[in-house]
């Protein structure tokens, strides 16, 4: 039988309830008088660490910038989980870009894929968000100039935290190795070049491949000048310890000078495509502050080529020495900006701090006429070899046969075209347009040796006065024509071995 006798009154429990609450007052009065509140704080904390629940997932954030530069763990983790995209999972998004021959493959927002290393399973979730209150402002401190972020993106690694040191220490090196790999394996040059949003201030890189199908057996150079670029350029890419060992950042500057249509643009390409170099296409127009040359240099990757193509022509940078076009009696055309542009700036990004951040980089500038470029862009260490691009030789021409009628061995008017090529100055995009005009060689070349005739007797009519007698001008005018390969030749022995 059940007994009741054991249970308190209620006025038992009642008198103990009040005793603890006027004992909790009591030593929560005490407390607030006599132990400080930050010190309250330390121990509220300490007590939530040790007696809350613990949850044995740890999950790893990779986000897809660093600062203002790239995350190169978020870069390798697109890659390598590309290449793992099988049956399970549920959405993808696709792209294809003109002139492109595969679909571009990515994850969709907050897709998920499991992957496994040395018997540990790690899960990763892309993440897109949108700011929706606006976008965050990035305050440049050179210049107090904005920069917007509308979009966040980044993956999870998510994974049990007893294999922390496994996961970090050798799984995401292993991710990192093997985007290289894969990387390589599939690469593609890329041409890129600035994209200003209209509705930020910023400016930003965007690519598409490179479709240029020059390479050095296509054109139309001096076999010597060939040999000594190309030898430049694999000495270059496997300097990496020489160059730590000296103390230099692991880049090359070339200076691409002559006249126009003589072939700039191509050495570009073929150097790009020798290489596999991607090109990042610099426009100094576009760049209204230092900073914002800083900040698309921790954009390019690392084995790229820079390009500035007719750089006395882009922008006068404000502190250019010379006169300028005011002094020389020109008009000087209106400002239609602010430029905080300069050329210190310029140096800096070629050969300064900033020219160490990236590895085994290209920096090409090209001009039409060197003697209009500042001294200082052109001392050695930045400009470390100085490409002459003349006219077409007759060697040259016989290369550009090659290539657009397929002439492998001698023709009959090799010789008397070569002869009118060495006598007068004419590029070889002029040549080329010609050698297009039919697909029948006997054409085609007949065609040219008209062109070349009717171009020689304006030149002789241009400098004579029409009875055979030539001015001082046209002498030195023969006397460049003349020396036109022994130029080259000078300048291909200069290049540095």
């Amino acid at each position: 039988m059940v007994t009741f006798t054991a249970i308190p009154s209620p006025s038992s429990v009642f008198s103990a309830y009040a005793s603890l609450s006027a004992s909790i007052m009591l030593f929560q009065t005490v407390l607030n008088q006599f132990v400080p509140r930050p010190v309250q704080n330390c121990i509220s904390s300490a007590i939530r660490y040790y007696f809350k629940p613990r949850s044995s997932k740890l999950v790893v954030v990779i986000e897809e910038n660093d600062g203002i530069s790239n995350n190169e763990i978020y870069n390798a983790a697109e890659i390598y989980l590309y290449s793992k995209i099988d049956a399970s999972i549920e959405c993808l998004k696709i792209t294809k870009r003109p002139k492109e021959a595969s679909i571009n493959i990515k994850f969709a927002h907050c897709e998920k894929m499991v992957d496994y290393y040395d018997g540990v399973e790690v899960v990763w979730r892309f993440c897109c968000e949108e700011r929706k209150k606006g976008p965050s402002k990035l305050v440049d401190d050179d210049s107090g100039h904005f920069f917007s972020d509308f979009e966040k993106r980044y993956f999870e690694l998510s994974f049990n935290r007893k294999h922390k040191e496994k996961i970090l220490g050798s799984y995401v090196p292993y991710v990192l190795q093997r985007s290289k790999d894969i990387k390589a394996e599939k690469k593609v040059v890329k041409l890129h070049t600035l994209s200003s949003i209209s509705y930020s201030p910023s400016i930003a890189w965007e690519s598409i491949n490179l479709e240029h199908p020059s390479t050095f057996d296509t054109i139309a150079l001096d076999a010597k000048l060939k040999k000594a670029i190309t030898e430049d350029l694999d000495r270059f890419v496997r300097r990496k310890d020489f160059y730590r060992k000296v103390g230099k950042a692991w880049k090359r500057g070339y200076l691409l000078h002559g006249p126009p249509g003589t072939g700039k643009s191509s050495l570009i390409a073929a150097i790009a495509n020798y290489l596999r170099f991607d090109i990042y296409d610099l426009e100094l127009a576009n760049i209204k502050r230092d900073s914002d040359l800083r900040r698309l240099l921790l954009k390019t990757a690392n084995r790229s080529i820079l390009v500035i193509e007719d750089i006395d022509c882009g922008v006068e940078l404000p502190d250019r020495k010379g006169p300028s076009a005011h002094a020389e009696g020109r008009p000087r055309e209106p400002q239609v900006r602010s430029c905080r542009f300069t050329l210190s700036g310029l140096l800096n990004f070629i050969d300064g701090l900033w020219s160490s951040c990236g590895d085994e980089r290209i920096i090409i500038f090209t001009t039409n006429n060197r003697d209009r470029l500042d001294p200082a862009l052109l001392r050695a260490g930045r400009m470390d070899m100085h490409i002459s691009m003349s006219y077409l030789t007759a060697e040259g021409f016989k290369i550009l046969a090659t290539n657009y009628l397929d002439i492998k061995d001698h023709h009959w008017q090799f010789e008397e075209i070569g002869e009118l090529i060495e006598s007068m100055n004419v590029t070889p995009a002029e040549v080329a347009e010609e050698l297009m005009k039919s697909d029948d060689a006997d054409v085609s070349l007949g065609g040219l040796l008209n062109f070349l005739n009717v171009k020689r007797k304006k030149m002789n009519d241009d400098d004579g006065d029409g009875d055979g007698t030539k001015d001082k001008g046209s002498d030195e005018i023969d006397q460049v024509q003349k020396g036109k390969k022994l130029k080259l030749d000078i300048n291909t022995d200069e290049l540095p071995r």
